[in-house]
C-alpha cells in the first residue's frame, strides 16, 4: 500500500465543492472514481481544504492509498485521462510517509479572492472573478483587513453551518493589492472558518466602496455576531492556492 500525495487544480464551476456529495458532481468524487477505474480499489481521497461550490483551486493538496504498484507518471497521466472533460488537473503526484496527512498535517492555507472592478462584466473571466461595476479604494481596504489580522474570534465571519469547534482562528496577513484591472485579496493561515475568506472580503468590498468605515470592520469583529456581516462574497472569486507542510 502506498500513500500516494496529489496536487490538485480545478474550476470550481462544475461542482457542488470538493467534498463529496448524495446529489451533484464533486472534485473528491471525481478523483475517487477515476481512481477505481484505474485500480479497482474504493480509495478515499482526503484534501487539504473543502471548497465551496464554485470555488476554484490552484494546487489543492490531497491524498489517497492505493495497493496497486504504480509509478507516480503512470498514476498522473492515468488520472488526468480520467477526469476528462471535468476540469480538473492532477498536476503532480508523488509518494509520501504513510503518516503524512493532505489535511492534518498541513500548517499553513493560502487563499486568494480576485475582484474586477470596472463597469462592463468580464467575458473571458466570467465566473473566475467577483464583478463590481465601479472603482474601489484599495487603500482603504489595505487598512481595514489589518485589523483582522492576528487572533480573533470570528463568530461575525463564520458560516452557520461551520463545524469548526472553536471560532478563534488565527489570520496570520490578509493583504489587498491591485493586479492590473483587478483587486486581489491573499489570505494566510493554519486553518479557516467555513465562508470566513468569503465574508471577510466582502466587507473589504463594502468599505472599499464607502459603504463600510474601517471603524465598521472593527465592530463587525468584535460584535462577535454573524447577523453583524455586511456581507458575504460570491464564491466564483475565491482560489485556494496552496498549502505548507514541515
Amino acid at each position: 500500500m502506498t500513500r500516494w500525495r496529489l496536487t490538485v487544480e480545478y474550476d470550481g464551476g462544475p461542482f457542488v465543492g470538493w467534498q463529496r456529495q448524495a446529489i451533484g458532481a464533486s472534485v473528491q468524487s471525481t478523483l475517487e472514481h477515476a481512481i477505481a477505474t484505474m485500480t479497482g480499489e474504493r480509495a478515499a481521497v482526503h484534501g487539504a481544504g473543502r471548497t465551496d461550490a464554485g470555488v476554484h483551486a490552484l494546487a489543492m493538496e490531497a491524498h489517497a492509498d492505493i495497493a496497486k504498484p504504480l509509478t507516480p507518471h503512470q498514476l498522473r497521466e492515468g488520472l488526468n485521462a480520467l477526469v476528462r472533460p471535468l476540469p480538473v488537473t492532477v498536476l503532480d503526484v508523488a509518494p509520501v510517509a504513510d503518516d503524512w496527512h493532505a489535511r492534518f498535517s498541513c500548517v499553513e492555507r493560502r487563499y486568494l479572492y480576485r475582484i474586477l472592478d470596472r463597469r462592463v462584466p468580464p467575458a473571458i473571466d466570467r465566473g473566475r472573478v467577483w464583478h463590481v461595476p465601479a472603482p474601489i479604494d484599495v487603500a482603504v481596504m489595505r487598512a481595514a483587513a489589518a485589523v483582522l489580522v492576528g487572533e480573533h474570534d470570528f463568530t461575525t465571519f463564520r458560516s452557520s453551518h461551520c463545524q469548526s469547534a472553536s471560532p478563534v482562528k488565527t489570520l496570520d496577513s490578509l493583504d489587498v493589492v491591485r493586479v492590473g484591472g483587478e483587486v486581489h485579496v491573499a489570505a494566510a493561515a493554519r486553518s479557516f472558518l467555513h465562508h470566513q475568506v468569503r465574508s471577510m472580503v466582502g466587507c473589504l468590498m463594502m468599505v472599499g466602496r464607502g459603504q463600510w468605515s474601517v471603524g465598521d470592520m472593527r465592530a463587525a469583529l468584535d460584535a462577535k455576531d454573524r447577523t453583524a456581516l455586511g456581507l458575504n462574497a460570491p464564491p466564483e472569486g475565491l482560489y485556494f492556492v496552496s498549502a505548507r507542510y514541515n
